[in-house]
């Protein structure tokens, strides 16, 4: 081999080894893709799923806040208190009905506004100020309760208002002062005996309360939605409406003052209890009426309110149910 030969072979060589080292540069890339018989290796497996929340606690609407202590004397509320602020303004603003007859309404014999439901509000205005009469009410429809409290238009309403757990999201509510049963109101000798002989007629009852959500569970049945449950009877009497439906104790006050009417009972329909409404936030305010019903039913009073107006009208007539707190 000549020198030149020599130097032609020397030059070539640098090339094959840049050759063979990039060949084995590839495959060492493509190694670490490569499993056993040289497939594909397999994914690496996805993250496990993320634990599922843990459910939200059942909610029991009967519950609600357990009285401070003792109740304060009337005309000393704890200073920066709910109670103070409405001992200041010199007047309880209770929202409630007028057309509830025994319930709550408006005496027209002396234009003063009564029943079992305007007692519990007499008996906390009497607590803040020594004075059940410290009261400005406001006549409020059932379907407006819940926004007067959310927004703070009033410091109390109390009109039937049936304690839930959807409402209980938006307001507070006390510790329930009357137990109550959904029933229906029919002309005598109708020959309605239940819900069932409602199919392909029409039911009316108060909107945006909890009879007429139950009304809507029942097929064939036409729920007529009215601002107030007085408001149904004419439809009544005229035949336009077949039925009404509500609490036992609007019904009683109804068919009091209609003699060719009569109560009726489905075991299907369920029983709820009223309580106070109240702000959400105001949680003093919620411990305080607790404390008022809490002496309300030690003493008697709540029961004999109960009696005077109803104890003629619902048998039997459900006693005060007793406290449940959840603290």
């Amino acid at each position: 081999m000549t020198d030149l030969d020599h130097r032609r072979v020397n030059a070539r060589r640098p090339l094959l080894v840049v050759a063979v080292g990039a060949v084995l540069a590839l495959i060492s890339l493509l190694l670490p893709a490569l499993g056993q018989g040289g497939e594909a290796a397999a994914p690496p497996p996805p993250p496990p799923p993320a634990p599922a929340a843990a459910p939200a606690a059942p909610c029991t609407p009967v519950e609600s806040l357990r009285p401070a202590g003792p109740l304060p004397p009337p005309n000393q509320m704890p200073d920066g208190s709910t109670m103070a602020r409405i001992h200041d303004r010199g007047r309880l603003v209770a929202a409630v009905d007028q057309g509830k007859f025994r319930v709550g309404f408006r005496n027209p014999a002396n234009g003063n506004l009564e029943g079992s439901d305007i007692d519990v509000v007499r008996s906390i205005a009497e607590a803040i100020f020594g004075d059940p009469d410290r009261v400005r009410y406001v006549v409020t429809s059932i379907a407006d309760r819940t926004t007067v409290l959310e927004k703070n238009q009033v410091d109390i309403v109390v009109n039937t208002f049936s304690v839930t757990c959807a409402r209980q999201k938006t307001i507070a509510f006390s510790t329930p002062y009357q137990t109550v049963t959904q029933r229906l109101l029919v002309q005598r000798n109708s020959g309605i005996r239940s819900v069932d002989d409602l199919k392909g007629k029409t039911v009316c009852t108060s909107a945006g309360s909890v009879p007429e959500q139950e009304l809507k569970k029942y097929p064939g049945v036409t729920v007529q939605g009215v601002a107030s449950t007085p408001d149904c009877i004419v439809g009544l009497q005229t035949g336009r409406v077949a039925a009404i439906s509500n609490d036992d104790v609007i019904l009683a006050g109804l068919a009091a003052q209609d003699p060719q009417t009569e109560v009726i009972s489905d075991s299907r329909l369920p029983s709820s209890r009223s309580a106070v409404g109240i702000p959400i936030g105001n949680e003093d305010m919620v411990r305080f009426v607790n404390a008022v019903l809490e002496k309300s039913i030690a003493d008697g009073s709540l029961a004999a309110s109960n009696t005077r107006w109803l104890g003629d009208l619902l048998n039997p007539l459900p006693p005060p149910p007793a406290p449940v707190y959840r603290d």
